[in-house]
């Protein structure tokens, strides 16, 4: 076990507030790039940054892509080696123009962490997420039991999903009072809730089916009604763990206190899929099965900005590009449809790809003089 080298440590440490409070970045991203150093430091066995030479960076490349996953055992994937790549790439390049540094290295130094073209494109490839449909979320809370307080949290929980499209980071950390079953609403206080990039914004229900909507509705009521919990207390209560008689660890009820993390979420999705017999689909998945929806229900430019508004995003830009990918068989099923002479685009079709063409020619004409790029 090489030691750790005190130089570089407190280089790292400068960074890392670099980072944080002059480019905003989020403590995961700054826990992914310490993962990246990391990864470099066991390499060179912890050398000094100060003695940086590009054939370290060679070097580490080559063995990177012959490193395996301590999960999976397989070899680490190309966007993996990609994003570690990328994260020492601009460390090197900040820390070129260090003091004490200034004179060993050179900004070009950073370049040599670059991929080649070819496993860039693999890398950077998109490929069709996995998104399940409407029907198989619905198959999974009709098979989901809610016997128990836990089972009850856990059937509401993925039907919140649904209902909302919340990140699961939001969703582990809502309370009571940001829920109005009354109003149909979930309002999103970055205050509070753990939104991405801190946004404040109001969900209403998506119009995914009743018999969403009521699971949520006697969750809610059950913590208010029965439980006789407050505005201040979780809407998915953390579970509590006791000492059984056997000594063993195991689940007795709730706490009233939010998750610490997003990670019990996923647990939850992974184990209510099992349940069902289907393959597993994480909590994101179903922002992209609400776009999907949103592009068949919206009949005009105002319904879908107001569909991606709900989504939490600032233009529809983002829920195109980022959410609007058509599957492959969907895409199969328009070309057949559009091979049709009498295929048509109707009349709220056509407004919608104006409203879109308008909106990035604004987006394009905003970068351009420097005023920065869409918020995405």
């Amino acid at each position: 076990m090489s030691k750790h080298n005190a130089n570089n440590e407190r280089i790292k440490r400068q960074y890392y507030a670099y980072l944080k409070e002059a480019q905003r970045y989020s403590e995961p991203t700054v826990d992914a790039v310490a993962k990246a150093l990391s990864r470099f430091e066991i390499d060179t066995r912890s050398r000094d940054f100060k003695a940086f030479h590009f054939e370290q960076a060679i070097a580490f490349k080559r063995r990177l892509a012959e490193q395996r996953s301590q999960q999976t055992g397989e070899r680490l994937s190309k966007a993996t080696a990609h994003a570690t790549l990328a994260h020492l790439k601009r460390f090197f390049h900040w820390l070129a123009g260090q003091p004490g540094y200034k004179s060993r290295l050179q900004y070009s130094d950073a370049d040599y962490f670059n991929l080649s073209d070819k496993d860039a494109r693999i890398a950077t490839a998109h490929r069709e997420p996995l998104v399940p449909t409407l029907e198989q979320i619905k198959h999974v809370l009709a098979t989901m039991p809610a016997g128990t307080d836990i089972e009850r949290r856990d059937r509401a929980l993925i039907a919140f999903t649904l209902l909302t499209g919340a990140r699961d980071s939001a969703i582990a950390s809502m309370k009571l009072k940001h829920v109005d079953v009354e109003a149909d609403l979930a309002r999103q206080d970055a205050r509070e809730v753990k939104t991405k990039f801190s946004k404040t914004f109001t969900t209403y229900f998506f119009p995914v089916g009743e018999e969403v909507r009521s699971v949520v509705v006697d969750w809610v009521n059950h913590l208010r009604m029965e439980r006789l919990w407050g505005n201040d207390d979780p809407l998915f209560p953390a579970t509590e763990v006791t000492v059984g008689s056997d000594q063993h660890f195991r689940a007795s009820g709730l706490r009233r206190d939010c998750w610490s993390s997003a990670e019990p979420v996923r647990a939850i999705f992974r184990s209510a899929f099992a349940l069902s017999g289907l393959p597993y689909f994480n909590p994101h998945s179903f922002r992209h099965t609400l776009v999907g929806l949103g592009q068949t229900v919206c009949r005009t430019p105002e319904e879908f900005k107001a569909w991606s508004q709900n989504l939490g995003h600032e233009g529809v830009l983002t829920t195109f590009c980022s959410y609007g990918t058509v599957n492959g068989q969907r895409q199969g099923e328009i070309l057949r449809e559009l091979s049709s002479p009498a295929a048509m685009p109707s009349t709220h079709v056509r407004e919608l790809a104006k409203a879109i063409a308008k909106e990035m020619i604004g987006a394009a004409r905003t970068q351009a003089s420097g005023l920065g790029a869409p918020s995405v």
